[in-house]
C-alpha cells in the first residue's frame, strides 16, 4: 500500500524554498489565509497521519508533499507533548508553547530534513517560511487537541497516543533526547 500524498497542489500555488505555501483555515496570524477553503493541509495531515506514520520511505510527488511531511512530523512532536497532559486545557497550553517555541527552518543547522528541503532564497523568503511554519504549528496543535482529547472525559485518547513512538520516515523535528 502506498503512502498518502497531498491533493492540494495547484499550478498557482506559491512556493517558499521548495515547499508549497498552501492556504490554511486559521485564526492565527501569518502568510497563509485560507478563508473559504473546505479542506487544508492540516486537515490532510491529521486525516492521513495514522496511515502515513508507518512509512519509512516517502516519495515526494510535489511541493505540497513537503508541507504534508512537515505537518506530519510536527503532529508526532505534538503527540509526545500531549501524552503528558491530563486535560485539554493543559494540552492547549502545551501546544501553544510548542507552536511559538523557536525552531529551525530548512537550511539552518538542526533542521532534520535539509536534504529534502531547499533553504529560503533570501531574507524575505526566510521570514515568510518562518511565519508560515509557525502558523502551521499553532493551528495544527489547536486542531490536534480537538481530536486527541475526549470531550466527555477531558482525557487524551489512547487511539492517538499509541502513535507516540512511531517515527515517520525515521525522522523527528526535535533534537535527540528531547
Amino acid at each position: 500500500m502506498p503512502a498518502y500524498h497531498s491533493s492540494l497542489m495547484v499550478p498557482e500555488t506559491r512556493l517558499v524554498g521548495n515547499m508549497a505555501l498552501l492556504p490554511v483555515k486559521t485564526q492565527f496570524k501569518g502568510p497563509a489565509r485560507g478563508d473559504g477553503v473546505d479542506s487544508d493541509i492540516i486537515d490532510e495531515a491529521i486525516y492521513y497521519f495514522k496511515a502515513n506514520v508507518f512509512f519509512k520511505n516517502y516519495e515526494i510527488k510535489n511541493e505540497a508533499d513537503r508541507t504534508l511531511i512537515y505537518v506530519t512530523l510536527y503532529i508526532s512532536e505534538c503527540l509526545k507533548k500531549l501524552q503528558k497532559c491530563s486535560s485539554r486545557s493543559q494540552g492547549e497550553k502545551e501546544m501553544y508553547t510548542l507552536g511559538i517555541t523557536n525552531f529551525p527552518i530548512p537550511g539552518e543547522p538542526g533542521f532534520p530534513l535539509n536534504a529534502m528541503y531547499a533553504k529560503p532564497g533570501n531574507k524575505q523568503e526566510d521570514e515568510t517560511m518562518r511565519a508560515y511554519l509557525q502558523q502551521l504549528r499553532q493551528e495544527t496543535g489547536l486542531r490536534l487537541c480537538d481530536r486527541v482529547f475526549d470531550p466527555q472525559t477531558d482525557k487524551p485518547s489512547k487511539w492517538w497516543l499509541c502513535f507516540v513512538k512511531k517515527q515517520f520516515m525515521n525522522k523527528s523535528l526535535s533534537a535527540p533526547g528531547q
